[in-house]
């Protein structure tokens, strides 16, 4: 077939899948609608009653607006399962019309029937013109969880129901529990229970109301379960990260975060040709991807295509965290858009000088802590003795502020391991009484290249005093020559730019308003510290960018990175009870 011959057929199908999850946002507004507005409400649910009824889906009520809007969502993600359920059952309803339309006069007289009818013909047809649009697979465990929630979740809440209908009901005691346990179910089930048949049962109408909503709520779990993505990929294996390693031997000195592609908790996937690979790691239905992807320039574009292929086919909504200006043009020919998400610091180490007016305050901060006797040392992983380095590590761990190992896209995620020998560890040590000195604090790099290192791990002592990292860095920096570097990739600065630009006079006051708001949430993620803590080495800032497919997913993609990098978790065990080493962090 010509391409001029494919064209206009997926044309019809994408416009027939854009029907489908148009109809079913149209259906989920006026349902919500209709359930705060009573008389519009009433209106709908009479047309369901005698000789009339309504289009697919249209019921009126929160439960039937939180089962349009799931298919909705699941339907704009291009599910199959949610595609087949739509079809089975609009196409049901359509043949159910059009019989009850042929053997029964009275439902032909409204025009409104030839309506309802019309439209869920015309969404069934829409889904059939767009069934090459819904692709995306589900769990193969969906089909049992979604069963499980579904008993599960119906006799907790019909437990629960009849036991509101037992404190608040007003009739007397004449109803017996199995009485009450139907009467609760029957409002799970049909969200309206005829009360003729329970005449020993009265309760107030937020008893009924309270009802509902836990129907509606089981309604959404079980339907979450059906539906939900694929949670995983296969981890990175011992094949993958060999050949993640020969791609940063021969171009890893192109961008300062390929070296954290090898974190175990990634997956990868290469290109045609194997010449470059992008790594990723599925958070809450988005596979986010950090960075640039590995290997040759050339090679990237069949590497996001695999890996794009590979989104799709699963409902995954694909994002990259910090992609370099490089790398997100490459990712923006495939389809995805930009943000920029702030800057990173680099420092060239051959350029950097401590002299100058511009570079007095830290370098009389540098001169108090030298000449309060700290010391550091500097050494690569693999020339550090195994028990110097097991000692090195629980330092690291119980320094640790808080028990979540924080990073996704700048963190490797593990300390010590063999196979990052060429790691660099700086060591600060306080003068000490007998000049042997204690450990204060930690640094660790990973290599950016032949000539350069990234900034993995800060740790230190809770009460050690204050600039020791700077102090730290600045060692290293006037050390470059002892480890063979030219250049030193720091900490990113998020949003850089606002900080910059709305403390300048005439700042406008949407930049002010926003500078505001971001150093408000600096008391708890460090937004504004970090950029301050970066800006005095007065590095190179280069912009890292956000790469994502649809607008619409921006706020399920922040949570996913939050969640990636450790910002959002969930409470654990406490430290004692879960003590893990960063040599296993995944």
């Amino acid at each position: 077939m010509s391409p001029d011959e494919e064209r206009p057929r997926g044309t019809w199908s994408q416009r027939g899948a854009a029907f489908g999850i148009w109809y079913l946002r149209t259906v989920t507004f006026i349902n919500f609608l209709s359930a705060v507005w009573v008389s519009f409400g009433n209106d709908i649910r009479r047309h369901n009653i005698a000789e009339f009824f309504t289009p697919y889906l249209l019921t009126a009520g929160f439960a039937s607006g939180a089962f349009s809007l799931f298919l909705s969502v699941t339907l704009r993600r291009r599910k199959r399962a949610a595609w087949i359920l739509n079809l089975v059952l609009s196409g049901l309803l359509a043949l159910l019309f059009g019989f009850g339309m042929v053997v029964a006069p009275e439902f032909r007289a409204p025009v409104q029937n030839w309506v309802s009818l019309a439209l869920t013909v015309l969404f069934a047809a829409a889904l059939i013109a767009g069934r090459r649009e819904f692709s995306a697979k589900g769990d193969r465990a969906n089909p049992k969880l979604a069963a499980a929630v579904a008993a599960g979740g119906l006799l907790g809440a019909s437990l629960l129901a009849a036991l509101l209908v037992t404190v608040t009901n007003t009739a007397g005691d004449a109803s017996t529990f199995v009485q009450r346990w139907r009467y609760g179910l029957m409002r799970l089930v049909s969200l309206a229970a005829d009360d003729r048949a329970f005449p020993e049962i009265a309760t107030p109408n937020w008893v009924n109301v309270t009802i509902n909503v836990l129907s509606t709520l089981l309604l959404v779990a079980v339907l979450w379960a059906a539906f939900r993505s694929v949670r995983s990929t296969e981890a990175l294996t011992e094949d993958d990260e060999e050949r993640l390693r020969a791609l940063l031997a021969r171009h890893g000195d192109r961008d300062s975060l390929g070296y954290f592609a090898l974190r175990r908790d990634k997956s990868v996937l290469f290109s045609p040709s194997g010449k470059a690979a992008v790594a990723y790691r599925v958070v809450g239905g988005v596979s986010l991807a950090s960075g640039d992807p590995l290997g040759d320039p050339e090679a990237w574009p069949g590497a996001i295509e695999v890996w794009l292929a590979e989104a799709r086919e699963h409902g995954w909504a694909p994002a990259v965290m910090g992609a370099s200006e490089e790398g997100g043009t490459v990712y923006a020919r495939h389809g995805l858009d930009a943000l920029e998400l702030g800057d990173e610091a680099i420092v060239d180490t051959a350029e950097f000088t401590l002299d100058g007016r511009a570079m007095r305050t830290v370098r009389q901060a540098y001169n108090r802590i030298k000449r309060a006797g700290y010391t550091v040392t500097v050494r690569r992983h693999e020339d550090i003795p195994a028990a110097e380095l097991a000692r090195l590590l629980e330092l690291a761990d119980d320094w640790r502020d808080g028990e979540t190992e924080r990073g996704f896209s700048m963190a490797l995620g593990r300390l010590g391991d063999p196979g990052d020998g060429r790691c660099v560890m700086l060591e600060c040590r306080d003068g000490g009484a007998d000049g042997a000195g204690e450990l204060r604090a930690l640094l660790s790099f990973v290599p950016w290249g032949e000539k350069g290192l990234s900034l993995d791990l800060m740790r230190r002592e809770r009460n050690s005093e204050n600039g020791l990292m700077e102090f730290m860095v600045l060692e290293l920096i006037q050390r470059a020559k002892e480890v063979e570097i030219t250049q030193l990739s720091l900490n990113f600065a998020m949003f850089r730019s606002v900080f910059e630009r709305g403390s300048r006079l005439g700042a406008g006051p949407v930049l002010r308003l926003w500078r505001s708001l971001l150093s408000f949430f600096s008391r708890w993620w460090q937004i504004e510290s970090l950029y301050r803590a970066n800006a005095k080495y007065r590095p190179i800032w280069e912009p890292r960018y956000l790469l994502f497919e649809k607008s619409t997913d921006l706020l399920r993609i922040g949570i996913a990175a939050g969640r990636a990098e450790g910002f959002l978790e969930a409470p654990g065990l406490p430290k004692w009870l879960n003590r893990k080493h960063l040599e296993n962090a995944r």
